[in-house]
Formats: C-alpha cells, sequence, structure tokens
C-alpha cells in the first residue's frame, strides 16, 4: 500500500488532463466568479492547496498506476479513466457556454462535476494502484476542492432565491 517510486505516464496524462482546461479556464473564468472567489473558507483553501501538490506529487511520482496486465483489478482504472473522460467532457459543456451555470451546474446527474470528477478519479486511481498516499491525497483535496464548490454553490443558489423573492 506504500507504493513503487518510479515515473506514471498514467498519472502524468491525468494531470495534463486536469491542468490544461484549467489553464485556458483561467483566462475563461464566468462572470461572478471573481466575487466567489473572495470569500472563500480558508481552511478549505489550504485543504485544496495542499491536496493539490500531494496529488500532482503521488500521481507521477509511484509507477503502480501503470497498467501492466488486464485482471479484474483493473477495473479500478477503467473507472479511474471514464470518470476523467466526464470531467473532460464537462470541460467542453462549460467552454462552449463559460458560465456559472455550466461552471457548477450537474453533469449527467453528477454534481459540481468539475470539482468532484477529478476528486473520484485520482482516489480510484490510487485504490488500482494501491498507493495509500494517492488515495489520502484525493481525500485530502476533496475536502477542499469540493468544499469550496459546494459553498460557492451555495452562494448562488442563494443569490437566485434572493432575486426570485424581489
Amino acid at each position: 500500500m506504500l507504493g513503487h517510486f518510479g515515473f506514471s505516464y498514467i498519472g502524468l496524462i491525468y494531470l495534463l488532463m486536469l491542468f490544461i482546461p484549467n489553464i485556458v479556464w483561467t483566462r475563461r473564468q464566468p462572470e461572478g466568479y471573481a466575487e466567489l472567489a473572495k470569500h472563500e473558507n480558508k481552511i478549505l483553501l489550504v485543504f485544496e492547496r495542499v491536496g493539490q501538490v500531494c496529488v500532482v506529487a503521488t500521481a507521477v511520482l509511484f509507477s503502480d498506476y501503470n497498467p501492466t496486465e488486464f485482471e479484474p483489478w483493473t477495473a479500478w482504472l477503467i473507472i479511474s479513466a471514464t470518470l476523467m473522460l466526464l470531467y473532460a467532457a464537462a470541460w467542453v459543456r462549460y467552454f462552449i457556454k463559460p458560465d456559472l451555470k455550466n461552471f457548477y451546474g450537474s453533469f449527467l446527474a453528477i454534481p459540481i462535476p468539475l470539482a468532484s470528477l477529478p476528486v473520484f478519479a485520482f482516489l480510484l486511481l490510487g485504490i488500482y494502484g494501491k498507493v495509500i498516499w494517492l488515495i489520502i491525497s484525493a481525500v485530502i483535496i476533496g475536502i477542499g476542492h469540493i468544499g469550496i464548490h459546494v459553498q460557492h454553490l451555495k452562494a448562488i443558489q442563494a443569490k437566485e432565491s434572493a432575486s426570485h423573492v424581489d
């Protein structure tokens, strides 16, 4: 469960799938996002940042995620990869219409998909590779990243409710 040091091309692919749309997003943030970001919970932000560093490091520094043969345990990798593909599809939806609804809205009944899908994909990748460090890292980032997105979503919903009352 501790893992074997070595390069993981699967981890690199996952990180590229994560970073590329996020880099593009920095130039195409939805209107109203900056205001939401001003009010982020500082504790959740610490979890998010620590989790980001840990996930990046553990995703590429352990070779256990590179498949060697197809076996029943490979189902964890297949499910994990499917979540990453759904994550990419959710980004496509967002970039077609970059607004808060497409950034935070459910995708195929998956709540806050741009936050939840990669967290669960990395968690399952850690299970597949039997690397406790990636599992712990995914939980840490999940607490922060999903927590922040839930906070943002609640603020959006509260604002919408207030505007419907008027």
